[in-house]
């Protein structure tokens, strides 16, 4: 029955081809698809393969891109003969890697899950081991990998409540799906139990990858020249924000900067295309704001930055002692808190965390964080922390405490690789750099799916 579904499936996708070919052509004409490289996205490969054993891993999108990175840098530091090609499907994530990539690397986007694409793919690359991060799992790329004799891992495996229930419906699809990974490293006791009542056969639980990803990347003058523009002022940031948010954080502004004059909030967009309408939305009400993306500096009467940028996060937690978390607020699951918690930011959060749940909570007993539910209640936070600087220093203390802790979990990922990846290439010990202060800007040393959290 296993494989009746699986023939069902790939009959159903060889003969959805042609559609899904003029779906990603349509998402290209969005911005959403990269022109010059498209190719990839039917399997044809835009650089060589490099000679001798090649380690794949599949990163969804900028989120699992970023915590891999750190996994990806160790074992290329270990294992010498290693080399690495890293997929991810967005745009967003290609550019964010651009400059990140450790040396032995290459991008290239995953394939569309239809025959054709994935068959010129596995053809071409042919891995000798793949290891797949949190959620996105394609049936056909899963199912042929494995016919082909690739070994393979889920990494930080993740399944929400809601996907656990439709995968249920299908249970002779994602039966072999699950069983074809050797290994499943779950964030957690709740995600692995999920995952071994789908079918997973080998099933450990570690911890969040996450939580032991690299300090985000800034430009020394960058960090200069905006701490220059704001000077004195009191600042804060709301990073990583969704639709519905920019509006909470907004009243949460006007509140605040009645007791503090002078007040700049700085709203950093998840999706930095939407720049133009949260700034249209701000002003509607009354404030004014600044967008970076267009070149707007910052000025006296500007109450609003708008971090509408790729890849300078890392900038903006450098700036400020304050970050709210975005998607939180709304049922987004939250973003990565540890982020802003290692370079010693206090961190507010609303009450959707799942997607990070484990370092929220870890955050919040330590006393690193406070929890917030509306825009008042943020309101009061940031003025909380703005009129006690010493209890936002000690806070910022505790959270980059509780964020280095999390490093253990990527020495726990790499012990459970270890067997998988000694076929590989043999481990040639060698020291690890180490992360600077805050404040001091550190240079990154690298520079419609069918997955666990989607419908099936």
């Amino acid at each position: 029955m296993s494989r009746a579904w699986g023939a069902v499936y790939r009959g159903l996708t060889w003969a959805a081809a042609p559609l899904a070919r003029r779906y990603v052509v349509r998402r290209c004409r969005r911005g959403k698809e990269d022109l010059g490289r498209l190719s990839e996205r039917f399997g044809i490969a835009g650089v060589p393969r490099p000679q001798g054993p090649l380690l794949w891993v599949h990163a969804a999108s900028v989120g699992e891109a970023q915590s891999v990175l750190a996994l990806a840098e160790r074992i290329l530091a270990e294992r010498a003969g290693t080399e690495l090609l890293l997929t991810t499907g967005t745009v967003t994530s290609a550019r964010l890697l651009a400059d990140r990539l450790p040396p032995r690397t290459r991008h290239q986007f995953v394939p569309i899950d239809v025959p054709r694409a994935v068959a010129r793919f596995l053809d071409y690359w042919h891995p000798a081991l793949a290891i797949w991060i949190e959620s996105e799992l394609w049936p056909n790329l899963v199912l042929e990998a494995r016919r082909g004799g690739v070994p393979m891992l889920l990494v930080n495996g993740r399944m929400s409540a809601g996907s656990a229930a439709r995968w249920r419906l299908l249970p002779g699809l994602i039966r072999p799906i699950l069983r074809a990974f050797s290994l499943v490293l779950a964030q957690d006791a709740v995600q692995a139990a999920r995952f071994r009542s789908l079918g997973a056969e080998r099933v450990a639980s570690v911890g969040d990858l996450k939580a032991a990803a690299l300090p985000l990347a800034a430009d020394p003058a960058a960090l200069a020249a905006l701490r220059r523009h704001i000077g004195g002022r009191p600042v804060w940031l709301a990073a990583s924000t969704h639709a519905g948010e920019e509006e909470a954080v907004a009243a949460a502004h006007a509140a605040v900067a009645r007791a503090y004059p002078g007040l700049l909030t700085i709203i950093a967009p998840r999706h930095p295309a939407r720049g133009p309408a949260i700034a249209a939305m701000l002003r509607a009400r009354g404030l004014r704001p600044a967008r970076r993306a267009a070149g707007e500096p910052i000025a006296a009467d500007n109450d609003i930055y708008l971090a509408d940028t790729l890849g300078e996060l890392g900038v903006f937690f450098r700036l400020v002692d304050i970050v709210f978390i975005g998607g939180s607020l709304v049922a987004k699951g939250g973003h990565n808190p540890f982020e802003a918690a290692r370079l010693g930011g206090v961190v507010l959060h609303g009450p959707d965390m799942t997607n990070c749940a484990a370092m929220a909570q870890a955050l919040d007993e330590a006393g690193a964080a406070l929890p917030v539910s509306d825009a008042e209640s943020l309101a009061a936070a940031v003025s909380r922390l703005l009129g006690d600087p010493a209890e936002c220093a000690a806070r910022g203390k505790v959270a980059a405490r509780v964020a280095a802790a999390g490093e253990d979990v990527l020495a726990a990922v790499l012990a459970h690789l270890a067997p998988f990846l000694d076929r590989l290439a043999p481990i040639v010990p060698a020291a690890t750099g180490a992360s600077g202060p805050r404040g001091e800007p550190v240079e990154a040393a690298t520079g419609a799916a069918v997955g666990t959290d989607a419908r099936p």
